[in-house]
């Protein structure tokens, strides 16, 4: 087997040779290295481009919804008497405010036992009814009282607990008040005395119509201890009594059950923590819109900042961008300029565009902020500055209220026209309750619907003039875990005809109330023999000239109009033409939904990123198949080579013999 090296024969360098030649072969390659590295740094400079834009679409998000600019800044004088908040509906002013007394709530209490865990009674089963009400009237001493009133709170739901042999002691009567939830605390109290303990229940709401009365069905003892009724019988002593906050602001006189007071000044939420005196101040927040707005110059800046450095030429140092040049950038750098220099549509003021609020376009391209210029915009025109930037709808009509919008809807002034005002499902009786009081039999319930939802309630037993009667069933239904779970809940008044009517709360067609016997007083008794039902109705009418679709107080303008996606509430007024609804969508809003377009799944930058990345993956297989190519070279060039190194080394071999054969006939001859 003959074994060969390279240019041993030839004295060739063949290696050196081959080396050069694939140098010169491989040049297609340095060129995709080059190409590739081109598309990498587009990719990495479209990922900042898509940071930058980020960024400043994360300085639009307070400026593109509403509650920047409703926002107010109250600040008491005095903040240990109480601190206070404020919402859109707050007006700027100076408010006296006095308080005078802090809610409380009622706390009343047992005689005294001589054992926690004696049994109480005979065993029998025993029906504890919770009601809560105002005492009104009379006089109270050693905390009973005398002569007064009590009036049920139709608002509170009314609480049973049941006592049986397995709980009658003041633990357990203790323990099952609780477990009941039903809006009272149960403890123990010890006075140290022969007697020592008293079961104390407290309500766990304050405020005057708090007070507790409890009626006892059952054992004689236990009603003996528990049965409470201000009016009239009073087993259990009063320690505390049930009262409201008051107070007075600039002089007129509020109540609150709790200490905390909404709306006396409109708009504004007090927390009273003592009595005392203090100053409100009420102003609009304009230092945080100025903050807002000074923010998204800022955001402005740097993102446009980031776009010359990714698509510029810098002449002092030579370098060009890696998106110099790029149709996508220029087709975003162009849409962002144009949204912000562009006028608003929808808009009835005088405030349009952003330089009327002191924020311009530069000669270099950048933002820049007039601060004094806004500042007196907002003193002159606040509420426009929120409609500049956020998605706006201001109605003419202070009954009809902007509720949303989609992408969908398009800025305009839309006519708004209502031909049913929505109504509520409502059940009205035909006896006179009035005539005479109405008694409620032990153990009676009633089957009840409201608004599609069942459930089966208790009346508390007893005698009640009809005003205390429709408190008794407002408070019997609205205390329905079954009906509350589904949302229901009713009110229930007495009309000029002393009828009783059960309206449920919910608006439009699937809003409707029906009752029904199931034991004990018939239905009949408070409802008479024929009741006239009402199903609810939804409101209707057009916005924008088209018919639109109504669910109980909301209309949603057409599929397929301008207004499409535009949503209203019709809280009241008249049927017929109800003004216009002025819609903007301002430049924050704007300005963020076309960063999501760009952002987007679809979006121009993942569209370039695409184009990019397949235009890598093609590098990367053309490198693959050179590479081939090379190898496939190589070996020919090194096949090649090895051939005329053996060629010439067998034509020296000749040439050495013919030499030396030449040389030795010479020598013969002479």
């Amino acid at each position: 087997m003959a074994i060969s090296s390279p240019g041993i024969g030839s004295n060739l360098d063949v290696n050196g040779i081959v080396t050069k030649l694939m140098q010169v072969e491989s040049q297609p390659l340095t060129n995709l290295a080059r190409k590739e590295a081109s598309y990498q740094a587009k990719l990495s400079a479209y990922g900042n481009l898509g940071s930058a834009l980020g960024s400043l679409q994360g300085a639009l998000s307070g400026l593109s919804t509403s509650a920047l600019f409703n926002g107010v800044s109250a600040v008491p004088a005095d903040a240990s008497i109480f601190t206070a908040s404020g919402n859109s509906q707050a007006v700027p002013g100076t408010y006296q405010v006095q308080v005078t007394q802090l809610a409380q709530a009622q706390t009343i209490s047992t005689a005294g036992q001589a054992s926690t865990s004696a049994t109480i009674g005979a065993n029998a089963t025993t029906t504890l009814s919770f009601q809560f009400g105002t005492i009104a009237g009379g006089t109270l001493a050693n905390g009973a009282y005398t002569g007064a009133s009590f009036t049920q709170d139709a608002s509170r739901t009314t609480g049973t607990v049941t006592i049986d042999a397995s709980n009658n002691s003041l633990q357990g009567i203790r323990d099952a008040v609780n477990a009941a939830n039903i809006g009272v605390t149960a403890t123990i109290v010890a006075d140290g005395s022969a007697t020592p303990h008293h079961l104390v229940f407290t309500s766990a709401k304050t405020g005057a119509t708090s007070s507790m009365s409890i009626s006892v069905s059952g054992d004689a003892t236990l009603q003996n201890l528990l049965a409470y009724n201000p009016a009239a019988t009073q087993n259990m002593t009063q320690s505390s009594a049930a009262q409201s906050t008051l107070l007075t602001v600039n002089g007129i006189a509020v109540s609150s059950a709790t200490a905390s007071v909404a709306d006396a000044v409109q708009g504004v939420t007090l927390n009273i923590t003592k009595i005392g005196s203090s100053n409100l101040t009420v102003s609009r927040n304009t230092s945080a819109v100025q903050t807002a707005v000074s923010g998204f110059v800022k955001a402005y800046n740097e993102f446009n900042t980031t776009l010359n450095s990714l698509s510029g030429y810098n002449a002092a140092s030579g370098q060009a961008g890696p998106l110099i040049g790029d149709a996508t950038v220029r087709t975003i750098q162009a849409q962002v300029r144009k949204t912000l220099g562009s006028s608003l549509a929808g808009l009835n003021s005088g405030i349009m565009t952003l330089p009327q609020i002191g924020v311009a376009f530069q000669k270099d391209g950048t933002l820049a902020l007039d601060s004094a210029k806004l500042q007196a915009a907002m003193t002159s025109n606040y509420e426009d500055i929120g409609a500049l930037f956020a998605t706006f709808g201001k109605a003419t009509d202070s009954l009809v209220n902007f509720t949303s919008s989609t992408t969908s809807t398009k800025a305009g002034n839309y006519p708004v026209t209502v031909t049913a005002l929505a109504t509520k499902g409502e059940l009205t009786g035909d006896k006179n309750l009035n005539s005479a009081s109405t008694t409620i039999a032990a153990g009676t319930t009633l089957n009840v619907s409201v608004d599609g939802a069942s459930a089966t309630i208790g009346l508390a037993a007893g005698t009640y003039t009809a005003a205390q009667l429709a408190s008794l069933v407002q408070s019997a239904i609205n205390g329905s875990s079954t009906l509350s779970a589904a949302g229901s809940a009713v009110t229930a008044t007495i009309n000029g005809s002393g009828f009783i009517n059960i309206q449920s709360n919910q608006f439009g067609s699937s809003s409707k109330v029906s009752v029904s016997s199931s034991t004990g007083t018939a239905a009949s008794a408070i409802l008479g023999a024929t009741p006239v039902a009402d199903v609810g109705v939804d409101v209707n009418g057009t916005i924008g000239g088209m018919t639109a679709l109504g669910s109980g107080q909301f209309l949603s303008a057409a599929a397929g109009s301008d207004a499409q996606g535009l949503k209203l509430e019709i809280t009241g007024g008249a049927i017929g033409g109800r003004g216009t609804l002025d819609f903007s969508q301002g430049y924050a809003d704007r300005l963020s939904k076309l960063i999501d377009g760009f952002l987007g799944s679809s979006g121009m930058i993942a569209g370039g990123k695409d184009g990019l990345s397949r235009g890598v993956k093609d590098i990367g297989k053309a490198r693959e198949a050179m590479q081939l190519r090379l190898t496939e070279v190589e070996k020919r060039y090194r096949a090649q080579f090895t051939a005329l190194d053996v060629a010439i080394g067998n034509m020296s071999t000749t040439s050495s013999f013919l030499t030396q054969q030449l040389a030795q006939l010479s020598s013969q001859s002479s």
